[in-house]
């Protein structure tokens, strides 16, 4: 897990202000990074873990011993409300949505997770429920101020006047308005993390759900396996990001949802480490040790031009910001593809 910067403050954790037979519920916990704080929370000893997905639990990505796993669609009332049964907390991280593949074709069914978060919020509060987290995204933010690759990083308030990305980034925004109403109105203690391309081991690699990180390791490791040294980018490469690693995504989690002084107050979480989609490329091919012929699909999804995270608020409040370089983080998500890679080669079945 993430270790601590020199500079962090001393701020609370779970493990500092729960009982370990608390009630924590995880919804998406079938996915990515719900999986993986499932896992977060399992190994620091909580006793009382329930996690929630729609997908059958033989395609969860993780499935963790000793947690109550339950197989419910949380767009539906009843089971939002069977979720937050007697939830101390509640970790909303389930949505329709991957990489920009997904996002830009589906935008309905993006726009639907708001029944999400509209039921389990309500859920989440009826049930007692002391804090609410909820996984927001840099989509939020206005689209004007990412036209160009080399835009300033986004800074918070940078989400109004709204301009999100159509969809997803609206969804996202409306839901962050939820939350700030139920602590408004409701007294509900809500956290709201916005996220900036999270990757990882045990992430989606395959498919059409997947990020950019995982997509590219994917194309470096078949080009590698087949011979043929060749790739395909979208878009012409120059569009630029920065990556969060899982582990400081986790560790980043606890802390907002723990820290009063963010209550109800949306906050970058992601790395300032800003690369081109062509230097992501280019860091790939080192860790694989190949150099591939590129080739730009121009009429791929690429989502807007430019989106670093501007971390000054972060760093304020927590004295920590996510710290894993990219090209650590890739190394070890390259590793772990290219096992699942040769596994489903094998015949064996596989996370995707």
């Amino acid at each position: 897990m993430a270790k601590k910067n020199s500079t962090q403050k001393t701020n609370l954790l779970a493990q500092t202000t729960l009982n370990k037979d608390d009630q924590i519920v995880i919804a998406g916990a079938g996915g990515f990074i719900a999986g993986a704080l499932t896992r977060y929370f399992h190994d620091q000893g909580f006793t009382r873990i329930r996690a929630i997905d729609k997908k059958p639990l033989p395609e969860w990505y993780q499935r963790v011993p000793g947690v109550e796993c339950l197989c419910m669609d949380l767009k539906e009332e009843d089971n939002c409300k069977r979720a937050c049964e007697g939830a101390v907390e509640v970790y909303n991280l389930a949505a329709d949505m991957g990489g920009m593949g997904f996002i830009e074709r589906f935008r309905v069914e993006c726009l639907r997770s708001i029944l999400i978060n509209t039921h389990m919020i309500e859920s989440a509060w009826k049930a007692g429920a002391q804090r609410y987290f909820y996984a927001s995204s840099a989509c939020a933010y206005n689209t004007k101020l990412q036209e160009d690759p080399n835009c300033p990083a986004l800074k918070e308030s940078d989400a109004y006047p709204a301009m999100a990305e159509r969809g997803y980034g609206w969804e996202k925004l409306m839901s962050e308005m939820f939350c700030q109403e139920y602590t408004a109105e409701r007294g509900l203690k809500t956290a709201i993390a916005r996220f900036h391309n999270v990757y990882g081991p045990w992430g989606t690699w395959d498919g059409g759900r997947e990020k950019a990180p995982a997509a590219i390791c994917r194309k470096v490791i078949e080009a590698r396996g087949s011979g043929k040294h060749e790739i395909t980018i979208w878009g012409d490469g120059k569009q630029t990001r920065s990556f969060m690693f899982i582990d400081d995504c986790i560790f980043g989690i606890d802390q907002i949802m723990h820290c009063d002084e963010l209550i109800a107050t949306p906050i970058n979480l992601g790395s300032h480490e800003m690369v081109s989609i062509n230097e992501l490329v280019s860091l790939a091919e080192k860790i694989a040790g190949i150099t591939l012929q590129r080739h730009y699909d121009h009429n791929a999804p690429k989502g807007v031009a430019g989106r670093n995270s501007d971390n000054t608020f972060i760093q304020k409040v927590l004295g920590w910001q996510p710290s894993t370089s990219l090209e650590k983080g890739l190394a070890a998500t390259y590793k772990w593809i290219e096992q699942q890679y040769q596994q489903r080669k094998a015949g064996h079945r596989t996370v995707s």
